[in-house]
């Protein structure tokens, strides 16, 4: 359901299970407040779930950049209760409705690292573009500050990173079925791609932080 100021008090359980979620997997985050997040239900621009029992099941929200020329979907979190349903699935299904919705003009865009929320986005009409596709607005980029890989970003000029970009574009796209199918039939050849990419970056970051960069590589497997 679109989230409203009635789950609030919710906001605080949000971020802390985001916090412990990027932490278990080695990753970064643009940290959020619980405060920030209980603005996003009071504007309606999130999403949330919950169980038949009323126990808390999963959350995600709207961002707006580039005077809202583009959107990202942020911060998808999934009570690990409920995880391997299928609700990461329909919560980005009912985000991205919401986005269309309130911003029917706007690119739609995310960052990940995941082959599974890239076979998510996939199945919206998601393509994976360059990064000089996505909003060159510094005040997304200044999110990446909290994550791990943030000098390799900085380091490549914002044009490369550990991420994965994709992009819905709604005056120029493909259809769902269509980029759900080419993403199912590219779906190894992504998976070598991102394995070969993250090789490439953790040896660039490890000459100036070769620490750091191991644990970064080593997250990609667990």
């Amino acid at each position: 359901m679109v989230a409203n100021g009635s789950h609030a008090g919710f906001a605080h359980f949000i971020a802390d299970e985001m916090a412990a979620s990027a932490k278990a997997r080695g990753t970064g985050i643009a940290r959020r407040t619980p405060e920030y997040l209980a603005a996003k239900m009071l504007e309606g621009k999130a999403v949330i779930a919950f169980s038949e029992e009323g126990i808390w099941a999963g959350f995600c929200y709207i961002e707006s950049w580039s005077k809202d020329g583009y959107v990202a979907n942020s911060g998808l979190i999934v009570n690990p209760q409920f995880r391997k349903s299928g609700l990461a699935k329909r919560i980005k299904g009912a985000i991205f409705k919401l986005s269309r919705e309130k911003y029917p003009n706007a690119k739609i865009f995310g960052l990940t690292t995941g082959l599974a929320v890239m076979k998510i986005n996939s199945e919206l009409g998601y393509e994976p573009v360059t990064y000089s596709e996505l909003t060159q607005d510094d005040a997304f980029w200044a999110g990446c500050k909290s994550c791990i890989n943030y000098d390799i970003l900085m380091a490549k000029e914002r044009k490369n990173c550990l991420c994965t970009a994709m992009l819905y574009d709604p005056q120029d796209h493909y259809e769902p079925e269509e980029t759900a199918a080419a993403f199912k039939k590219k779906s190894k050849a992504y998976e070598r791609l991102l394995r070969v990419k993250q090789f490439k970056l953790f040896r660039f970051a490890k000459k100036s932080r070769p620490l750091q960069a191991l644990f970064s590589f080593l997250s990609i497997f667990i």
